[in-house]
C-alpha cells in the first residue's frame, strides 16, 4: 500500500494552483494525499479558503493575516473565526526579509493572533523569516498556544531546538529538498517524529524534481520520500508518523465526515 499523507499547509484557493482547487484536491487524492489544510493570508484569501473547504470534506481552512498584510490588522478577519470548520489562526508572524508591512505593525498583529489562538482554542500557524529572535520573544511574552506550528520551517538546528523546547511543531516544505538547504535538513534530522509535519505551501516552493514549477498538493510525496531517506526511516512509517503528528497539531479537528 502506498504511503498516505496530509498536506499541512497549502493555498489551493490561489488562482495559480494547477488544475484549480477542485482539480488539485482530486490530483492529491490520486497521489495518496488524503487531507489538505488551505491557509488564509488576509480577509479575501481566508474567505476563499473557507469556500473551498465548504465544498470538500477533506479540506480544512485557516483564517489569518500574513505579516505582509499586517497593516490590515486582525480586525479584518476576527469575525471569520466563528465559521464552522476553521482549524487554525494564521498564517501569522514576522517577515523581516520583505517588510511589506512595518515591523511594529507586524509585531502587534502577531501578538493579536496569539491572543486569538488562546481565546478560540485554535492552532496557531506561524510564518517567520529573518526574525527568529523577535518571534520567540513575542511567543514567550504572549504565551505559546498549546498547538503551534512553524510552517515552512527554514531555520537551522538552533531555531529548531528553540521551537521544540517550547512544544512547537515544525512543518517542512519542498525547501528541504533543495541542495542549498543544509541547515533545514539538519533541523529535519533532529526533529522528533511526533513534532514533524510536511507541506507543499503550494503554489509556491515546488520540491525537487519539480523545482521552479507551480507547486501542488499532489507533490507532498516528494517531500515525504526525501525526508524519510534523510532520516533513514521506511517511508510508510515516516508518512504515518507525520499524519499522526498533523492530527495532533490541529487538535484532531481534521476529521472527515
Amino acid at each position: 500500500m502506498s504511503p498516505r499523507y496530509i498536506d499541512s499547509h497549502c493555498h489551493i484557493h490561489d488562482e495559480r494552483i494547477p488544475d484549480g482547487p477542485d482539480g488539485a484536491v482530486a490530483a492529491a487524492a490520486d497521489m495518496g494525499v488524503d487531507i489538505l489544510v488551505t491557509v488564509g493570508c488576509d480577509r479575501a484569501t481566508s474567505l476563499a479558503a473557507i469556500d473551498v473547504a465548504s465544498r470538500h470534506d477533506n479540506v480544512f481552512a485557516t483564517v489569518g493575516v500574513h505579516p505582509h498584510e499586517a497593516v490590515h490588522g486582525t480586525s479584518s478577519i476576527v469575525d471569520l473565526l466563528d465559521t464552522d470548520g476553521i482549524v487554525a489562526v494564521g498564517e501569522a508572524g514576522l517577515d523581516y526579509y520583505y517588510e511589506h508591512s512595518p515591523r511594529d505593525a507586524q509585531r502587534t498583529v502577531f501578538a493579536e493572533h496569539i491572543a486569538l489562538a488562546h481565546e478560540h482554542d485554535l492552532t496557531l500557524v506561524i510564518h517567520t523569516r529573518d526574525a527568529w529572535d523577535e518571534t520567540f520573544e513575542i511567543l514567550d511574552a504572549e504565551g505559546v498556544p498549546d498547538r503551534t506550528i512553524f510552517h515552512c520551517f527554514t531555520g537551522g538546528p538552533d531555531a529548531a531546538e528553540r521551537g521544540l523546547e517550547r512544544g512547537i511543531h515544525l512543518s517542512f516544505s519542498g525547501i528541504v529538498t533543495f541542495n542549498s538547504a543544509r541547515d533545514v535538513q539538519e533541523a529535519a534530522r533532529l526533529c522528533p517524529a511526533d513534532r514533524l509535519l510536511i507541506e507543499t505551501d503550494s503554489p509556491y516552493l515546488a520540491p525537487v524534481p519539480h523545482r521552479g514549477k507551480q507547486n501542488r498538493p499532489a507533490w507532498v510525496p516528494h517531500v515525504g520520500q526525501f525526508l524519510a531517506d534523510l532520516r533513514d526511516e521506511p517511508v510508510d512509517e515516516f508518512a504515518a508518523a507525520t499524519v499522526a503528528a498533523t492530527h495532533a497539531a490541529f487538535g484532531h479537528r481534521l476529521t472527515i465526515g
